[in-house]
């Protein structure tokens, strides 16, 4: 078996040493480790604040099904989860695309705001979501309204339905979602951290000088007879000099 193996045994208390050694140069070279990563850590701190644009979500809801004049029944309730799926197939189409666009005279392109609008079904609901995103808070407020908006007067329009009411109008947002300062910091510490413990690392592999008598053994398969101090060594050169 391997285990009964010398020379297995011999390599693998030579790779515990490696591991060891590896650990011993990273806490040696901490202040070079702990630099990078708070440096790191900064930069990207820095780069997030000052050329990250941030971006705002505003979001609306509106109601699928609603009805005024007879009692809801299970029937109902049946078509209204299945027509959830086809509304949100409605936010799809150039139509109301153009119509937001036009209303709110808006810069885009139907792909750019396209990008900018996602629409959700809450499950188990007859509701949909009407997110934006955008690096300004009230246009993305002012977009999910309008959407909700034109939505609804579409579906009564050309789908023969009622028509969904609106059952929550999007806010202005006073927080940006994204970026995440401590996510990118996070981020950049961990980047540091690495890059810290890849010179370190580098550094050990190409360092190729004998110390101590177990690395003499451990590099050249030789024995010591014996070892001779360098500050004696150097003390009694000068005597005899």
């Amino acid at each position: 078996m391997a285990a009964d193996n010398p020379e297995f045994t011999q390599q693998q208390e030579d790779y515990e040493i490696d591991i060891s050694e590896l650990f011993a140069r990273i806490l040696s070279s901490w202040k070079l480790v702990t630099f990078l990563t708070v440096s790191c850590g900064i930069v990207a701190l820095l780069v997030t604040v000052l050329f990250i644009t941030p971006t705002y979500e505003a979001k609306s809801t509106i109601y699928v099904l609603s009805r005024k004049d007879s009692a809801l029944n299970i029937s109902d309730l049946q078509i209204g989860a299945s027509l959830t799926q086809d509304y949100v197939q409605v936010f799809k189409m150039w139509e109301v695309h153009e119509e937001v666009l036009s209303n709110l005279d808006l810069p885009y392109t139907y792909e750019q705001i396209s990008k900018m609008l996602n629409v959700t079904n809450i499950t188990n609901t007859r509701m949909l979501d009407i997110t934006v995103t955008s690096p300004d808070p009230q246009e993305a407020a002012d977009i999910a309204n309008e959407y909700a908006a034109v939505s609804c007067d579409f579906i009564a329009d050309t789908m023969s339905t009622d028509k969904p009411n609106v059952v929550s109008a999007a806010l202005v947002p006073t927080k940006p979602v994204a970026p995440s300062k401590a996510r990118n910091t996070i981020i950049g510490c961990l980047v540091g951290l690495l890059i810290g413990v890849g010179i370190v690392v580098i550094r050990m592999l190409r360092d190729d000088k004998i110390r101590t008598a177990e690395d003499v053994r451990k590099y050249a398969n030789l024995s010591t007879l014996a070892i001779i101090p360098l500050d004696d060594f150097e003390n009694r050169k000068s005597d005899e000099n």
